[in-house]
């Protein structure tokens, strides 16, 4: 019967998470709307509220195309695996019920996280296209170097609570929230997830302007789709992550939620401000500047927590 409710919760927590994408792609573009002094999507339902279930259906029903010289079967697949591990990841999430609470969700976080590299990469292999070839290893170069630094960091917090456990967070952000512990270390953790989910400015795997729509130009209808929701998934789970690690994460609070609202809305207000960032610098940026902050963190925490336990021996 646990097993069953597992299975039971976990469709649940899939389903809402695709409607929670969707509502998440019509505030993106309210948010771009009024940004650039429009309205955005207002025709659809009350307000525009209808407009992601038409996107949906017009996508959807579009054609599917696939190139003759491609990779049929990899092609195919791809997109499916990549949205398949993009709501996998969701499992890491730290419920009270019978969902899957383990003890080493973070190392389940970051083994998925990075297990995903692979599906952009073989769905811009696999469509035998120049573009998308370029966008696929641009987005393997960014997104293995921004790994690191996330990986640095997240053990710099790990080093704070102990623990392997994302739940562990909300039992040590009880009286005192990471972030006033770790500010600098909570926006780099922020800019390395916008690089990890390749969105603005960081954007490069998907450079329009520079790549004709990058690793995903060849698909069209369901495919599109699928590295669409798998994208806006991340993006959600990112916030989520972020607001556990240091905004004090009380799964029983509604707060809860709307922290994850507003590091989500983070994500788009940054897509509407700034433009994209020169390729050269987004490498700089890991390797001299936040690889070396970070490392520099962790000796600091490392130390302190060792002086800590020869003081409490």
């Amino acid at each position: 019967m646990d097993l069953i409710l597992s299975l039971v919760s976990m469709i649940l927590l899939f389903l809402c998470v695709l409607v929670s994408v969707a509502f998440l792609t019509l505030l993106e573009r309210k948010v771009l709307g009024y940004i650039q002094i429009r309205k955005g999507p207002n025709k659809v339902g009350f307000m525009g509220i209808l407009q992601p279930f038409s996107d949906a259906i017009k996508l959807l029903s579009k054609e599917q195309t696939y190139p003759i010289i491609s990779n049929f079967l990899m092609y195919y697949m791809c997109p499916v695996l990549n949205l398949f591990l993009a709501l996998f990841l969701w499992v890491s999430m730290p419920f009270y019920s019978v969902s899957l609470i383990f003890n080493f969700s973070i190392l389940f976080f970051l083994s998925i996280s990075s297990v995903s590299v692979y599906t952009v990469m073989l769905a811009g292999w696999s469509s035998n296209s120049n573009y998308s070839l370029l966008g696929s290893m641009r987005s393997v170069a960014q997104t293995i170097s921004y790994e690191v630094s996330l990986a640095l960091i997240l053990i710099s917090y790990l080093y704070m609570v102990m623990d392997f456990n994302f739940s562990s967070f909300t039992k040590y952000q009880e009286y005192i929230w990471l972030i006033f512990l770790l500010f600098p270390l909570c926006l780099m953790w922020f800019v390395s997830s916008l690089a990890e989910t390749n969105r603005t400015p960081f954007d490069f795997a998907e450079g329009e302007s520079e790549l004709v729509s990058g690793f995903n130009v060849e698909y069209s209808s369901g495919g599109f789709v699928m590295i669409f929701l798998a994208e806006y998934s991340n993006i959600l789970f990112m916030s989520m992550v972020c607001v556990i690690l240091f905004l004090g994460a009380n799964l029983f609070s509604f707060t809860f939620f709307v922290k994850i609202s507003i590091i989500s809305f983070l994500w788009l207000w940054v897509r509407g401000t700034l433009p994209r960032y020169r390729y050269d610098k987004l490498m700089y940026l890991a390797w001299k500047s936040y690889l070396i902050i970070a490392l520099n963190f962790l000796m600091f925490f490392s130390s302190l927590k060792l002086i800590l336990f020869i003081f409490l021996i």
